[in-house]
């Protein structure tokens, strides 16, 4: 489906992954049973879902081919397929990190690639 994968992270637990060099997952995700990705176009609104109250994120970028054959591609309630990893994330198969933060206006600025 897309190229790449895309994981937000808190900076807690990017702290955590790295330490170990694997990402496992979210208390939401360790609850649901995978690890919640999305696509370069779902990035913001899960941001907006999920994460509005926070000032400061980090973005993981993922090739998603190199996650297969653990990476699902499944339908959420609302009709959108979503990328989900059964299993963990290696750190070294991560391509790019990077912040997401408030800008002015309280905005988060997200990376170019992130439309």
């Amino acid at each position: 489906m897309a190229e790449f994968v895309y994981k937000i992270l808190r900076p807690a637990e990017w702290i955590a992954a790295q330490q170990s060099g694997v990402f496992t997952g979210s208390r939401d995700d360790e609850r649901d049973g995978f690890v919640h990705l999305s696509a370069a176009h779902q990035v913001r609104g899960v941001c907006d879902r999920y994460f509005g109250g926070e000032s400061v994120l980090i973005l993981l970028t993922i090739e998603a081919s190199r996650l297969e054959p653990a990476l699902k591609w499944e339908t959420s309630h609302k009709g959108e397929a979503f990328p989900h990893l059964y299993g963990p994330l290696p750190l070294a198969l991560v391509k790019s990190i990077a912040d997401i933060r408030r800008g002015e206006g309280g905005r988060l600025v997200f990376p170019p690639e992130i439309p």
